[in-house]
């Protein structure tokens, strides 16, 4: 598709979301990702991955529940996980223009840029990996100071206070992806219980 082409296209808010097993890509290891658009509910993405160190944090690797030797036997490898996972990427280059969001956008960012560059020489989502961050947007949408623009805070106000977070990296897409979803209708004026503060 023609460059000129491809900028006709919206934009897909690409829900990123990462369960690993310590602080940083490198010495420690990225077990799963899951990415889901916003908005498109039945475009979705996940893989588990095999670990790349024998470095972990127990309290890391508690979070999402995940096993380490189960994935060192049945995961992919992380260049055939990634490799997938830039596929699905640019895959939806078809439809749309992909755009990383993420919540944080640092820390699931920085996994996912690492392992793409890393493992594939690229990332999809471009050459820095940049993208949205769910909470600054929500805190540019309402006016509120960073202490209170959590994804809590967003879910309770937007009336999605049932929508899970699991500590399943497909699933945690999925739930940000319709709470980015919701806050980006509510600011389009389609929800009009959604009030930034200050706002009566």
């Amino acid at each position: 598709m023609a460059r000129q082409d491809q900028e006709k296209l919206p934009e897909l808010y690409v829900a990123t979301d990462v369960e690993a097993d310590g602080p940083i890509p490198g010495p420690y290891s990225m077990l799963s990702l899951g990415m889901a658009v916003a908005g498109r509910p039945e475009l979705a993405f996940y893989t588990e991955l095999k670990p790349i160190s024998e470095e972990y944090v127990p309290e890391a690797l508690a979070v999402s529940g995940l096993d380490r030797e189960r994935l060192r036997r049945e995961a992919p490898a992380p260049a055939a996980a990634m490799s997938a996972a830039a596929r699905w990427v640019n895959g939806l280059r078809r439809i749309g223009r992909p755009v990383f969001l993420a919540a944080p956008a640092v820390w699931d960012g920085m996994f996912v840029h690492w392992y793409f560059v890393r493992f594939t020489g690229r990332s999809p989502f471009g050459a820095t990996g940049s993208g949205v961050d769910l909470r600054s947007y929500y805190m540019g949408a309402t006016g509120r100071e960073w202490s209170r623009s959590h994804k809590s805070t967003a879910k309770r106000e937007l009336g999605l206070t049932d929508l899970p977070h699991t500590h399943h990296a497909g699933e945690d897409a999925a739930e940000l992806a319709q709470v980015f979803d919701a806050l980006r209708h509510a600011r389009q004026g389609q929800q009009p219980e959604f009030r930034p503060a200050g706002e009566a």
